[in-house]
C-alpha cells in the first residue's frame, strides 16, 4: 500500500496537539514520528501515539553519544515497539555497532536503527564551514559506507542523495528520506527537496511529509494525494 511508506511527523508543541493531529491522518499514512521537541516535552506518554492510531513507532531522537548511552538508550527504547529509531552516523563505528546489536538484542530484529547522515538542513557551504571537504554528497556517502560497516541497514538521506546511496548500498538498504514536498508546496527550511514521485523513484522505502499534510484543510486527503503520487513513483 502506498500511504505505508509515508512517514508523518508529529511535529506539535504538546500531547494533546499531537494525539490530534495524528487522528486526523488515522488510516492515510503508515510511520508516524515522534522528534525532540515533542518527546523532550511529553516523554515516553509521546510514543504510544502512533500505536493507538495503528501505525508504526519512528522514534526520531538522533542519538550521538558515547556507544554506553546509545546502547542503554536503544533498550530504553524497546518497549515502546518502534519500527525505527534514529541515531547520528557521525558518532562513530563503536556507537553504530553497539546500537545496532542492542536493537536486534532488545526488539529482535523489529526495530532498525536509520543512521543520519547529513542533515537536509545543511548543503555544501554548511559543511565547508564545519570543516568537511568536498559536497554534501561525498559526506553522505562516506558516512553511509562507515556506518554500513558497522552492521547499519537502514539510512536517513535526502531526495540529493538517494539514488547513489541505492547505488551505493544496494536492494537491501532501508532509505527513509526527508525533504519531500509535493509539486507547488513551499521548501521551507529544507535545501535539498524532492517530489513525493522522483524520490520514490530513486529509490526511498519510506518518504518523510510534514508541513503539506499538517497545515493542509484536509490532512488526510492530502496524504492520500501524496500517497498517490508515490504509486506514480513505484510504477
Amino acid at each position: 500500500m502506498s500511504h505505508s511508506r509515508i512517514v508523518f511527523p508529529l511535529d506539535y508543541p504538546s500531547l494533546a496537539e499531537a494525539r490530534a493531529g495524528a487522528a486526523r491522518v488515522r488510516g492515510a499514512v503508515g510511520v508516524l514520528k515522534v522528534g525532540l521537541e515533542l518527546f523532550v516535552k511529553e516523554g515516553p506518554a509521546a510514543l504510544a501515539i502512533a500505536k493507538e492510531n495503528g501505525a508504526d513507532l519512528f522514534a526520531d531522537l538522533k542519538l550521538h553519544d558515547i556507544p554506553e548511552t546509545v546502547e542503554r538508550a536503544i533498550a530504553s527504547l524497546a518497549p515502546a515497539d518502534a519500527r525505527f529509531v534514529t541515531v547520528h552516523a557521525a558518532g562513530g563505528q563503536a556507537m553504530l555497532a553497539r546500537a545496532v546489536e542492542r536493537a536486534d538484542r532488545e526488539a529482535g530484529g523489529r526495530l532498525t536503527v536509520l543512521a543520519v547522515t547529513v542533515l537536509t538542513s545543511l548543503d555544501d557551504s554548511d559543511l565547508a564551514a564545519q570543516g568537511v571537504v568536498g559536497r554534501a554528497q561525498d559526506h553522505v556517502l562516506r558516512l553511509a559506507r562507515l556506518a554500513w560497516s558497522a552492521g547499519v541497514r537502514g539510512f536517513v538521506c535526502s531526495p540529493a542523495e538517494v539514488r547513489s546511496l541505492r547505488t551505493e548500498l544496494g536492494p537491501h538498504a532501508i532509505l527513509v528520506t526527508p525533504g519531500v514536498r509535493p509539486a507547488g508546496s513551499a521548501a521551507g527550511d529544507q535545501k535539498r527537496i524532492a517530489t513525493p514521485a522522483q524520490a520514490i523513484a530513486d529509490g526511498a522505502d519510506f518518504i518523510v511529509v510534514g508541513r503539506p499534510i499538517r497545515d493542509a484543510a484536509d490532512p488526510a486527503a492530502a496524504a492520500r494525494e501524496i500517497a498517490a503520487e508515490v504509486a506514480r513513483g513505484v510504477a
